[in-house]
């Protein structure tokens, strides 16, 4: 008999496919604390929770016969998916599940905004009859900004070409091949939408990148009659800007679904007339429940039962099938790719990767979809792996051309990546030497030598006199240490690449400081683990 935990709420379709399999049956313990979590956990096979319950190392301590968590939702930040994959168990989730309610949520609120919705029935409500203070504007004909075109990105596209909307696309990953074919303009110039958008919706995920994207300097951009929603993550929207041009009638309006703290304790949102808050509703449809209720099941009958794995977000590695080169090499590639995704900016139009020497003669597919793994991890939520990697990249319309040479070229082999978007193409080099030591050797035809590893600073500069010393003293001064350093010239250029490695990862006041350098071109600071 497979036993099967849910300490969430989950909608009955779920709990009922679950004890409809023959050999099968569901427990429901809702709301259980980690204590008594860890010390039945060995007896289930299969756990289904939703965001409540924290599956912690210490929860995993002696797991028993589990074999999968799955969570009926996107986010698996409450699954310590490390202490998990260390334990031998999958951990799952069900991505595609709330892209219609979340949708169809963002299309509402725009609506809401569009037709004084809320504020009207408030004024109602009060005992008002006040027609002419609410006069609204339609969303025929008027631009609709997305920016990312994932699965939500794209179904709010597509609903919103229903209502006669001219939708202008900009993805800082790529956009999907057929986004134009939607009747999407896709643009490459995020800033396109800033100042030609009379809607403005965002669909990426939170990172260092997408932080704050939106901010003062780009709602400056946008028209006076401008109305911004956000139903992805809080944060993405500088929530400090967004007041203040909503408290100045900078702008239209606001939709808010999201917050960087949540529940928010600043409620300052919600005193202002022109915006809209709502307590993160994206995925609360009773469709939606039962939509991950349904697919959690599923997925985690089948993966206990010894069938299929899907959407498993630490599918087991095939490392232990490896030879130790390859292995080494795959390290390597996915370190290359976490490098070339901070310092190439823009969409991605083509990737190629070139083994050379001794490793092309090896089987290097799990090579290069490391690669693609630390190349495309900034630009999900979910984590990257092995399996879902190539079905994610073709969504967005992303293929690596991959080519072999057995002829060593100055090492006895080497991978390389080129990476070209619309801004720009950037080339990285790496080798594996005796085996176990992984070094970059190249970036952008200057030969370096750099250890991939931890935070490592790379500056684009003037070659000149002074440029370490300076680097190393501005340094210092913020309290931070240097532990490796590698220098490339190109002599008839006067251009240089420096690559720092530090013992921390220098602050905001740290990187100011440093871009006013006047040798620096370009400066990126690189977490490489």
């Amino acid at each position: 008999m497979a036993k099967v935990l849910i300490t969430d709420k989950l909608a009955q379709e779920g709990i009922d496919l679950i004890n409809a399999t023959p050999g099968a049956e569901a427990v429901i313990k809702i709301g259980i604390s980690e204590d008594e979590l860890a010390n039945i956990i060995r007896d289930y096979d299969g756990l289904i929770v939703r965001s409540e319950t924290k599956v912690t190392a210490r929860v995993l301590t002696n797991p028993g016969r589990l074999k999968g968590v799955a969570r009926a939702g996107v986010g698996v930040d409450n699954i310590d998916v490390p202490a998990a994959t260390r334990k031998g168990i999958l951990v799952m989730n069900t991505p595609g599940g709330n892209t219609l309610s979340a949708a169809e949520h963002t299309m509402a609120l725009m609506l809401a905004m569009s037709r004084n919705v809320v504020q009207a029935c408030n004024s109602l409500k009060s005992g008002a009859w006040d027609r002419k203070k609410y006069m609204g504007n339609q969303l025929n004909n008027k631009v609709l900004g997305v920016i990312g075109l994932g699965r939500i990105g794209m179904a709010v596209a597509h609903m919103a070409r229903g209502f006669n909307m001219k939708v202008v696309g900009y993805d800082p990953l790529a956009a999907p091949k057929n986004a134009e074919q939607l009747g999407i303009q896709v643009t490459d110039s995020v800033e396109r939408i800033f100042r030609e958008a009379d809607f403005i919706t965002v669909h990426v995920p939170r990172n260092p990148t997408t932080l704050n994207m939106v901010g003062a300097d780009q709602i400056a951009m946008m028209k006076p009659t401008v109305r911004l929603v956000n139903c992805a993550r809080g944060g993405i929207i500088n929530e400090d800007a967004l007041y203040d041009a909503l408290a100045r009638k900078k702008i239209a309006g606001a939709a808010l679904d999201v917050f960087s703290e949540e529940p928010p304790k600043n409620l300052q949102f919600a005193k202002l007339d022109n915006c809209i808050v709502t307590p993160h509703l994206g995925a609360s449809t009773e469709e939606a429940q039962v939509e991950v209720a349904v697919e959690a099941a599923q997925i985690l009958l089948d993966a206990v039962n010894g069938g299929p794995i899907r959407n498993a977000v630490n599918a087991p590695s095939t490392a232990g099938a490896m030879p130790p080169v390859v292995r080494k090499y795959a390290d390597l590639a996915r370190r290359v790719g976490k490098l070339l995704s901070m310092i190439v900016p823009g969409s991605i139009k083509e990737v190629q990767v070139q083994y050379r020497g001794g490793i092309a003669g090896m089987s290097v597919e799990p090579v290069t979809l490391n690669f693609a793994i630390g190349l495309l991890q900034k630009h999900f939520d979910m984590p990257l792996n092995m399996v879902n990697t190539p079905v994610l990249a073709k969504e967005r319309g992303i293929s690596i051309d991959e080519t072999k040479n057995t002829e060593a070229r100055d090492v006895a082999s080497s991978f390389s990546a080129t990476v070209t978007t619309n801004q720009a193409t950037r080339t990285v080099r790496g080798s594996v030497f005796g085996e176990t030591l992984l070094r970059i050797i190249e970036v952008d035809g200057f030969h370096i030598e750099m250890t991939p590893q931890g935070t490592v600073l790379v500056i684009f500069n003037d070659d000149r006199p002074g440029v370490i010393g300076a680097v190393g003293t501005l340094l210092a001064k913020h309290g931070i240490n240097i532990g490796t350093m590698g220098v490339g010239q190109k002599l008839e250029m006067q251009k240089a690449v420096l690559a720092v490695s530090l013992d921390k990862e220098p602050d905001a006041a740290t990187i100011e400081d440093l871009r006013k350098l006047d040798f620096v071109n370009q400066l990126y600071v690189c977490g490489l683990d």
